[in-house]
């Protein structure tokens, strides 16, 4: 008898998970903010929906640091006396599970053509590819803020890319497949047009490289101060 309760129970439990996994996605359907983190390449819905769990309201961050320290992604800064601030490793406070999703949403990113991928390349070129991978979540954390803040979207966006995201979730949520018809997402089944949004946001990655090309990554030079600049006469 134990053991028919116990099957009945792992039975019962099996079906609920099915139900939950089946209609979680539901309620996000109409989520404006789910969708736009999704125009973001890296960001799924697995990744856009922990990130809208962990924020909440995103008026609660005055501005985007807040919320990069909200995550943990912040740099460690360590002091003492009058010596200059040395940055050390990010903190890894607040939010861990809602900071990996962005590190592999960074991962991710990093591989897709865009301006994310340029700025990946540029900083593992001078710190190491981990940094870069770091960094790279930083920066998502930044664009996550202004595109909630100020409802838009990504603005180097796939649209057809987007639309398949926004169509896999519609499964996830239960929606029938509409076999013989052709929605926003059949786009992305199109090669030449897979292409063509290609070509597009690679043109704004080479654009942003050639931006930061003359930035220096230690920033400017400080004048020396005290007897260096004293005037010999």
């Amino acid at each position: 008898m134990p053991s028919n309760g116990i099957c009945a129970s792992s039975t019962g439990s099996a079906r609920t998970s099915r139900s939950s996994s089946a209609i979680w996605p539901v309620r996000h359907l109409a989520d404006e903010g789910v969708k736009r983190l999704m125009t973001i390449p890296g960001v799924d819905m697995v990744v856009a929906l922990a990130i809208v769990a962990a924020v909440g309201d995103v008026g609660r961050f005055e501005q985007s640091q807040k919320l990069v320290s909200y995550l943990g992604l912040n740099p460690s800064v360590r002091q003492s006396g009058s010596a200059p601030a040395y940055h050390g490793r990010i903190t890894k406070q607040g939010r861990g599970h809602a900071r990996g999703m962005l590190v592999e949403a960074a991962w991710a990113a990093a591989r897709a053509p865009g301006p994310l991928r340029a700025f990946f390349l540029r900083v593992r070129a001078r710190r190491g590819q981990h940094v870069a991978g770091v960094a790279t979540a930083r920066k998502l954390a930044v664009l996550i803020w202004h595109l909630l803040s100020k409802d838009e979207s990504y603005v180097w966006a796939r649209p057809a890319l987007h639309a398949r995201k926004l169509r896999d979730l519609e499964l996830k949520a239960g929606h029938k497949a509409e076999r013989g018809q052709r929605g926003a997402a059949h786009a992305y089944n199109i090669k030449s047009h897979r292409d063509q949004e290609r070509r597009w946001v690679e043109q704004a990655e080479t654009a942003y490289a050639r931006f930061v090309a003359g930035w220096n990554p230690r920033g400017p030079k400080r004048a020396r101060t005290g007897a260096a600049t004293e005037v010999r006469r």
